[in-house]
Formats: C-alpha cells, structure tokens, sequence
C-alpha cells in the first residue's frame, strides 16, 4: 500500500466514520485491506453495496496477494440452510442487501455475533434503501460492532438538505475522513513518482471552429430562454458552461422531475433541444466528419424543424449546417447531394462525388504521430514494450481500430458510401476496400497517415527515465501473446498486412515503420460493466506507453496511482483540443470536484453531531420503532401519573404485516418496518402485502402499472384478489421524486405507446369487472406505509400460514398456461367442478380411465367438498335419464300487460 493510503486505513480501524476519496483514488484498494484486516474465521464481517463485478475483481486481487480463505459471496442461489451455515463459519462475507434483509428479519444470522459491516458506496445510503434498513437491524440488537463507509462521489454530498449529516446518520458513525486528489499527503507522495507526460495541444480545423462557435451561440440562446420562461425555479446553475458538461441533464433531472407537469410546452421543448444541441456538440469532436454530417443531416427536417424551439431558423444553425456539409464536400459547397437530386444531368456531379474532399479528424494524425515515434524509441532501445490507446466509448475505440488499419481515407469513404452514397446511388469505386475482417484481434498497430506536423502542438521536454528489463521478441511472442490475446484486442506484426491500395513513396515508407511498432491496445473507459476495467488492464497488460485520446478524470488518477507502485517510469501521452469545448469539460469536472471537497471541508468544521450518532445506546430516535408520536406519550404518561400511579396497560405485541420476498427491492417494507410493524417475509402467490386476514394488497409503481394493463396481468391478480380476501386493494405508488401526477406519455411509457388516458380508461374497466377492488393512490413510499399502518389499527393480524395456502393450486390464474385447453375444457363441463376445485382434480388424475376408477371417497378428498364429490360421481357412472312428463309447449302461456308470455310450470 501507499503512504497516504495506511493513513486512510489506520484512521477508519482506529474509528468508525465515513471516508469520502476522490475519484480514481484506489478507494478498493483501501476495502482490501479492510477485507485482509478481519479475514479470519473468528470475525463475522459482512460487505454490503458491492455489485458481481466489484467483488470479482477484489477477491482476484486477495487472490493474487496470496490470501487464504478468500471471502464468500451470498446471493439467491444460495440455499437457507447453506447461508445460515456460512454466516456461523465467520469470515467475511459479500452479501445482496435484499438476501440480507430476509435473513436478519428470519433471524437466520446471529445478529448479536456480527463483528461489523462495511457499507461500500456509502453515497447511496438513504434513509428507506435496503443498505439503511440493514444498518438499523443490526444496530437495535448489536451496539459494539463496527460500522465503515466508503464512497468516492463526493459531488453527491452537494446536493440536498444536510446531505452529509444525514447519510452519518443512516450509517451510526460520527467522524468524516476527506481524501481529496489536492489533500497534502497525496500530493506530495504522487508528485515523487508521476510518469512523464507528454500534452499534445491540437488545433482543430476553420470547419471545426465555426460548428463549435454556432453550437455555442445556440447553446446559449437555448439557456437564456430557459430561465427567462421559468423565474419560478431556480435557474442559477442554468448556464451555458454547465449545458456542455455531461452532468447536466441530471442537474436537470433533480430541477425539474417534480414539478414536470407544471412546466409549459415551451420549456420542455427548450430542455429538449438543449439534449439535441449538447449531442451534436460531442460528436464535433468525438467522431469523424462523416458520422457528424450524419447526425446533422438527421436534424434538418421539416418535423425536427417543427418540434424544435426554433433555433434552426436562426444565422448561427444555417452555419452550422453549411459547415458540415464542407467537412464532406470541400471547400465546393454547391456540389452536395441536394444539388445531384434536382440536376437530372447530375452524372458530372456524381463523378465528382466519386472522389470526395473528407476532412481527416486532427487527432487521428496526432496519433499517428504519436505512434510513428514510440516505434522509434522502442526500435532505438531494441526493446518490445506495450502501448496502450485509452479512448471514451467502445464506438471510437472501433473505429480507431480501422482508422489504423486501413488509413483515414479508406474509413471515411467507406462511411460516405455506406451512409449518404447509398441515399443518392453513388456507387462506390472499385479500388475502395472492404473493412478489414481481423475484427476479433482488434487491429490496432499500423495506419498509413502521413508524418504531417500538428499544428499548434507544444511538447514538453522528454525525459526518458529509468528504462525496464529488457525482453526478446521472440520470448514476447511466445509468452506474453499467447496469455494476453485471449482476453483484450491486441495486434503486433504479425496481425497486419499492408493495404494494395495507391500510397506514394513516403506513405509507404510510413506504413511499414508503424508495422513494426510495439504491441498497441485501444480501450474505452466507458460502456462495461467493469467499473475496475482500466485498473485490470493497467496491471495485467503493464503499458509502457499510454495515450489518452479522450480525457477521463478517474483514468488520469487511475494512471498515477498505478505508476506510483511500479518500478520503471511510463509515458503519457495527452491529446487535447486546446481552446475547445473538450478541454472546457474536463476542466468544469475538475472544478466540481473541487468545489465538492471544499464545501465538504467547510461541512466538517462546523457539523454537530450528537453523541447518540454511533447508535450504541438507546437514545437513537431512528432506533425507536415505537409508531406513536413523542407527544402522545408524554400525555398517556401525565394520564398515569394523575390517576395515582396506576400502571398502565400492558404493552401489546407489535402488529404484523405478511409481505411478499420479491417486494424487498422496494422501499416500502423498511419503511413499515420503521413504524413498528413487524415483518414476515414470505413467499405468496396472491397479492404483495397481506395486512389482515381480510384486506390484501397488490403495490404497482407507475411502470408496473402499465405494464401489467397492457399485458392483462392485473386483471388476473385483480380476479385472484377478489376471489380470496374480502377487501381487496390495489396500491399505486408513486416515485417521491416525480409529480403526483399521470402526465401522459414523458414519465408513463418509454415507448410512446400509451397515455394518462389509456391508463385512466383501462382503471376504470378494471374496477366495473371488480367492484370490491378498492384503489390506493400514495405520492411515495412514505405513505404507502403510513396508510397501511392506518388500515392496520385495531384489527386481526394476518396468519402466515393461510397466506401460504393460497398457492398454485388454489390460484387458477398462475397455473392457467399449463394444461391442454381442450382437456380442461372438457374437464370445466362436467358436474360438480368449479373454478376452485378443477386445478385440484387436473393435478391428480393424468387421464379419463384414471378418473373413473376413483370413488366417492377419493373424490372427495380431491375435490375438498362430498357434496361436489357426489355429483361428479353420478355424472360419470349413473345413467341420465329426460323428464318422464316433458313440458308441453304448444298449449304456449298468457300474455302480460307489457307483451312478454308467461310460462306455464
């Protein structure tokens, strides 16, 4: 470990807190040492907030330490018998805090016996998630055990009321460790062991300029109207620098997801084409010219024109576009697509569009650059080292694969042809070729770029270091791609051959130098589920060479915390677009996470906290699950103290409410928890929440809701409902973040497909088929739980054992799907079977034969009824015989007064 990271460890094992670290830190780093600290058999330590692939990478890093008895992972697969028995081996286990929830409700786990928990993530706690419900079990029956928590977010403690105080809370501890990247222990240790680093500042093109100048006027405009149409919200964080960031639309998403259904047309279209706006500002400098002209080309339509907000109309757009269009045609706009569909003597144009003008995105040629001279340090030093491409998502990842095998041209004008040649018929030349087929070994190693000089790029000096050991190609190849191929897209000299297509003199010359450069990998950081994916890499594949195509904050800190544990030095190379929106991102992340740790400094120096914060007395108000108010207590006290000290009645049990095990991924049973109503989490068929022997509850998110409309499944747990319980519900619950509102097709359907209208329409259809369905509307899950704790008061409490009952067997509509339809059809017509006793009879008897060999006896004890047993058996073995004195019906019958015939007996 590192200098500053014992210090990180000493302080959480010498006190329980709260460890808030920058991003990019070596936070898991700090869990390992945790894990290693109580990994022994003695201890019972649980790790709760960690997803598979989190605890797959930290238990292959204990593994790689050598540590014996690595740590258990809980899930569902995991039997009741088989968890219990791992929680009484000890250890430390990684456990799913909905697995955990049961188990400690179920008191499958000594509680009491917990040495402690580590809360990973610890920024995601709130008061009613699953990891806060955890914390509060298992500090009502254990006050000595310890409590830790890490986190990495700190820009999440900004948001919010006493965000901080509140998530110590939840978490019982008392003290705040703040790791910020500019903390003087940190600085001062990675500034003696930094790689070298190399900035490439580019200058992108007059095109390039122009479409960010227009996009920021556009953006801009976009923002002062917004806040001009809404002087009722705060708007202060509305600006155009923040509009470009890609937090912003969560900043919207916290502003105005509440209060979604009061905003005009007018504003939700602004926020719209803010999304549309911030887009085409990212691919300017993402992708190639041809993929941009693309997306541009997409916008510019009589319908987009239509739903925008009218910023297409305006000088800035008309630039944008024809700026684009020259990206793809040159500097001769008029010969453009439009020009070939109004021209029927286009055959001119056509030919010239053969050929056209692409421009070259700037930072593929600094690559090349980039490349062109690690190939000739590596060939200097007669040395075979790795070099790792680090890009923002798999698609530029990919077409930087291409783009270096086959040359910007061959790329780009496959894109044309593929894209806008296939709209008008241009026919591609027959020299292009095809995409490379090579794409599992991920080509990465040789481009035909010319050695073209970057303009505007500054360099610092180079200082090569310390140089590694040495290793032969021949034992390279033999050993290191045989391991390393199987897993990450690399490619050496072996893997590319050079293209046939027309190159000069010098371009060849280029392309056989990089074809015998180092092993290159391109990587993205984004778009895996692996959030420790570049970490894995960087150890694994140990790059001598790293170039950052996009900038990434947690990689950049990533990159020197690994460098600060190796013994050779490596180089970094930075290619940035100066001036430019890019660089402009990078720095408002920076910014904000600065700005994060200084309002967190400030939070610590004047936070109180009281001394029952640790929740290792009784004084602890989240503790209590006493549901009454404070008030009510003082009074029934005075009550009782009025009346002589007479003592008061005794304390009744707790109420109970039976609650489904697949609804612990809600919130809503660690609230009712909260209020003191005891839980039993059982597996039922019929309904979610059992509150009463009578009253059944089916919950639905909004989601859900539709869901289950438009499959017609809650008609049939609304049939089952009415069908068992006297007084059924079905509770609609509402996020507490979202408006209490059905506001049609933004927050209802992803698809578009329905509306508040459809849902309100297939509501009511579905209380004329069920009148006894009674409908609950909660705006949060907070009262959802006071509801029922109202619904609950005064009456019986639920058996456990009658809700169980109610199973597949009894339940006709969970078990509809798996029998032949016409056999129950058959089976349905015959006497003395009913809808609640022919599932019974279809699970018993496997054929007809088998049915008339039963007696009355054994019908009976299928059928549950003698009465219905005894009709089914004369129907199947007595003879039935017509009425001795059939009806006459010619003699007909009177007619009444309103001309209906009434009929003789």
């Amino acid at each position: 470990m590192l200098e500053y990271e014992n210090q990180m460890l000493l302080d959480l094992l010498h006190e329980d807190g709260l460890l808030i670290a920058a991003k990019g830190l070596g936070l898991e780093r700090i869990l390992e040492s945790i894990i290693t600290a109580y990994n022994d058999a003695g201890n019972l330590v649980l790790v709760i907030g960690t997803t598979s692939k989190e605890e797959e990478f930290v238990l292959s890093q204990l593994e790689a330490q050598g540590i014996k008895n690595l740590p258990k992972c809980i899930t569902a697969e995991n039997s009741v018998n088989e968890r219990s028995q791992i929680y009484m081996n000890g250890g430390v286990l990684f456990v799913t805090s909905r697995i955990l929830v049961m188990d400690m409700l179920m008191e499958r786990i000594p509680i009491e016996l917990i040495t402690g928990i580590v809360v990973w993530k610890a920024h995601k706690i709130l008061e009613s998630c699953q990891e806060a419900f955890i914390l509060r079990l298992y500090r009502q029956k254990n006050k000595t055990g310890f409590v830790k928590g890490l986190t990495s977010s700190p820009v999440s403690f900004t948001a919010g009321f006493c965000h901080v105080e509140r998530v110590m809370r939840n978490l019982f501890v008392k003290k705040l460790y703040l790791w910020p990247r500019f903390h003087m222990d940190i600085a001062a240790y990675l500034e003696k062991c930094k790689p070298e680093v190399i900035e490439l500042h580019l200058q992108m093109t007059t095109p390039m300029k122009q479409i960010q100048m227009s996009l920021l006027d556009l953006i801009n405009v976009t923002v002062q109207e917004l806040r001009l149409s809404n002087n009722s919200i705060d708007t202060e964080e509305f600006t155009a620098e923040n509009a470009i960031s890609r937090s912003f639309e969560k900043m919207l998403k916290v502003q105005l997801d509440p209060i979604w259904h009061q905003l005009s047309s007018r504003t939700k279209v602004l926020i719209a084409d803010l999304k549309v706006l911030r887009t085409v500002l990212l691919y300017l400098t993402q992708y190639d010219c041809v993929t941009f002209y693309n997306l541009v080309n997409s916008l510019r339509t009589t319908e987009k024109a239509i739903q925008s907000s009218g910023w297409m109309i305006l000088n800035s757009a008309e630039s944008l576009f024809i700026n684009a269009r020259q990206r793809i045609f040159g500097s001769n706009v008029e010969s453009s697509p439009t020009k070939i569909s109004q021209n029927a003597n286009s055959a001119k144009l056509k030919a010239q569009l053969l050929e056209p003008d692409l421009e070259v995105n700037p930072k593929w040629k600094a690559l090349s650059e980039v490349l062109a001279e690690i190939r000739e340090e590596a060939a200097e030093n007669k040395e075979l080292e790795k070099c790792l491409v680090v890009t923002h998502d798999d698609r530029t990842a990919q077409q930087l694969k291409q783009y270096l095998v086959d040359g910007a041209q061959n790329v780009l004008r496959r894109l044309f042809y593929n894209t806008i040649g296939v709209k008008f018929g241009l026919v591609p030349p027959a020299n292009l070729p095809k995409e490379s087929e090579k794409k599992t070994r991920a080509p990465s190693a040789s481009n035909k770029r010319k050695a073209d000089s970057v303009s505007g790029q500054q360099r610092e000096p180079k200082d090569k270091g310390k140089k590694g050991k040495k290793t032969k190609r021949d034992d390279y190849d033999d050993i290191t791609l045989t391991q390393i191929n199987k897993k990450y897209d690399f490619v050496g000299q072996e893997d590319t051959e050079p293209s046939e297509d027309a190159e000069s003199n010098e371009e060849a010359l280029i392309r056989k130098r990089l074809l015998t450069s180092p092993l290159i990998m391109v990587q993205s950081v984004w778009g895996t589920a692996d959030p420790f994916k570049m970490p894995r890499i960087l150890e694994e594949v140990q790059p001598k060479y790293i170039v950052m195509y996009d900038m990434d904050l947690t990689f950049i800190r990533e990159v020197e915390i690994w460098q600060a544990t190796q013994a050779t030095q490596s180089r970094v190379y930075f290619l940035l677009y100066k001036g430019t929106t890019e660089e402009q991102i990078y720095l408002t992340n920076v910014k904000r996470e600065k700005d994060a740790f200084e309002y967190l400094i400030k939070e610590k120096a004047s936070i109180v906290l009281p001394e029952y914060t640790d929740g290792k007395n009784d004084d602890h108000p989240d503790l209590s699950r006493d549901p009454r108010k404070a008030s009510e207590i003082i009074n029934q006290e005075n009550q009782s103290t009025r009346k002589g000290g007479q003592p008061t009645q005794e304390e009744k049990a707790p109420p109970r409410i039976i609650v489904d095990m697949r609804e612990f991924r809600s919130e809503l049973p660690a609230l009712i928890h909260k209020r003191g109503i005891d839980i039993d989490p059982v597996t039922i068929e019929v309904g979610d929440y059992i509150l009463t022997p009578d009253i059944c509850v089916e919950r639905k998110s909004l989601s859900d809701l539709i869901g289950s409309l438009n499959s017609g499944r809650l008609y049939n747990q609304a049939q089952a409902m009415t069908r068992y319980y006297k007084r059924p519900m079905l509770l609609i619950e509402f996020d507490e973040n979202k408006p209490f509102y059905l506001q049609g097709r933004y927050y209802l359907s992803s698809d578009g497909s329905s509306s508040a209208k459809d849902v309100a329409a297939k509501l009511q259809l579905l209380t004329l088929h069920f009148p006894k369905l009674r409908l609950l509307w909660c705006p949060s899950p907070y009262a959802s739980a006071e509801i029922f704790q109202l619904l609950k008061a005064d009456k019986e409490e639920p058996v456990v054992t009658q809700a169980q009952a109610i199973t597949a067997e009894t339940n006709p509509d969970i078990v509809s799907d798996r029998y032949n339809p016409q056999v129950k059809d058959f089976v349905s017509k015959l006497p003395g079977i009913t809808t609640k006793n022919i599932y019974s009879l279809l699970n018993k008897v496997n054929d007809l034969p088998a049915l008339l060999a039963l007696t009355k006896e054994d019908l009976t004890e299928i059928l549950g009824n003698s009465k219905n047993a005894q009709v089914l058996y004369a129907g199947l073995h007595h003879c039935m015989k017509p009425p001795e004195k059939p009806q006459d019906t010619k003699k007909g019958g009177k007619f009444t007064k309103k001309g209906f015939k009434r009929f003789r007996m």
